[in-house]
């Protein structure tokens, strides 16, 4: 349902006697529960009737002035066919620091209300035809069209690592999300421009951002081991999380149930070679690194890596470094080995790094 300047006059939010929030539009009713008017009510100082709403196109924001300080979108975003230029809208909207809040269905609870909803020989079949359909095919471009014409974009599947991603990329910080009652309800703000990503990695095979050689951003290629759009989460991954041995992210709800078995048998990494191909990468180097984890470096080892490519086999798999400061150590033990010897110091690290995979049971998890 749009909302639109001519009709937005017969939409109003008002406190009943028990002082809980109606939504009236013409012939339509929405009346939030007690759990989600209290955290609206939290996140939300004083309300304004014309900034709450249901729309899942973003015409319906055309009525919206510039320069609101929030926007309450009550329709879930599952059914936004448009989604990024929808919340490229609620940004033009925003004054700089203005809050976007709304819902979405996640693809576990989404899961779960499926396989609750009917006998077990009935709900598994439809949960497989269902993930195929609004999770599988939405992803290719062979199968996207198919999607649409089905669907109209409307119950999309979506986990928490592409909708917040989604957000981030179209300028928004996340400021908390939280499940009431089988949704997603998550607060942003609005901190800069849309990125206006028109190539967003959907498919198995995605092309990452990396630094290489003289500071030249290059493509890696790999296999996908994340939802989409989780790459947009890595400063909010980084902030919310520790990194564990290894350097990785503690807990990260990016990676994908696949994705977690891809890097342990190496799967992940084998497009790299692509890479090295083209010359990008040379077989031993340090590994190529993404600008915020390179910025996490000190400035003479950047400055250091950027006279050299970067490897597709990295030290780490010789050193075994368990934390990020044994990780930096390591990088600076081989590059200062390989300018001196940079035949040997590469043989020297290959032969170890591919007695550690083989024995001890190295991985890129």
């Amino acid at each position: 349902m749009n909302l639109s300047k001519s009709n937005i006059d017969t939409a109003a939010l008002e406190a009943d006697s028990s002082s809980e929030l109606k939504f009236i539009r013409a012939e339509h009713y929405y009346k939030p529960g007690k759990d989600v008017l209290k955290y609206l009510r939290f996140h939300i100082n004083r309300f304004e009737p014309s900034t709450i709403l249901m729309a899942k196109e973003r015409s319906g924001l055309d009525f919206l002035a510039p320069g609101q300080p929030h926007i309450v979108n009550l329709q879930r975003i599952n059914d936004i066919r448009h989604m990024n230029k929808f919340f490229e809208k609620v940004n033009e909207k925003l004054e700089m620091g203005g809050k976007f809040i709304s819902y979405v269905e996640t693809s576990f609870e989404r899961k779960k209300r499926i396989l609750n909803k009917f006998p077990k020989i009935i709900s598994y079949p439809y949960y497989t035809l269902d993930y195929i359909l609004k999770r599988v095919f939405p992803k290719w471009s062979v199968t996207k069209r198919i999607y649409f014409a089905l669907t109209k974009g409307r119950n999309r599947v979506l986990s928490v690592a592409e909708t917040l991603g989604r957000l981030v990329s179209c300028g928004f910080e996340i400021l908390e999300y939280k499940e009431i009652n089988n949704n997603l309800y998550f607060v942003t703000r609005k901190v800069k421009e849309p990125s206006y990503d028109m190539r967003p990695s959907y498919g198995p095979l995605i092309r990452m951002r990396r630094v290489g050689k003289n500071g030249k951003i290059i493509r890696v290629y790999k296999f996908r081991t994340m939802h989409p759009y989780a790459e947009y989460l890595q400063e909010y991954v980084y902030k919310k999380y520790n990194l564990k041995e290894g350097g990785k992210f503690e807990n990260d709800f990016r990676i994908t149930t696949a994705g977690k078995l891809f890097r342990k048998i190496w799967v992940d990494e084998l497009p790299m070679i692509i890479n090295l191909m083209r010359g990008d990468l040379k077989l031993v180097g340090v590994r190529p690194l993404s600008l915020h984890y390179f910025n996490l470096y000190d400035d003479e080892l950047k400055e250091k890596r950027s006279k050299h490519k970067p490897g597709l086999v990295p030290p780490y798999y010789a050193d075994m470094p368990k934390t990020l400061d044994e990780i930096i150590e390591s990088e600076k033990k081989y590059l200062d080995s390989f300018e001196r010897a940079p035949i040997r110091t590469d043989i020297k690290y290959f032969i170890k790094a591919f007695q550690n995979i083989l024995f001890k049971k190295a991985r890129s998890a």
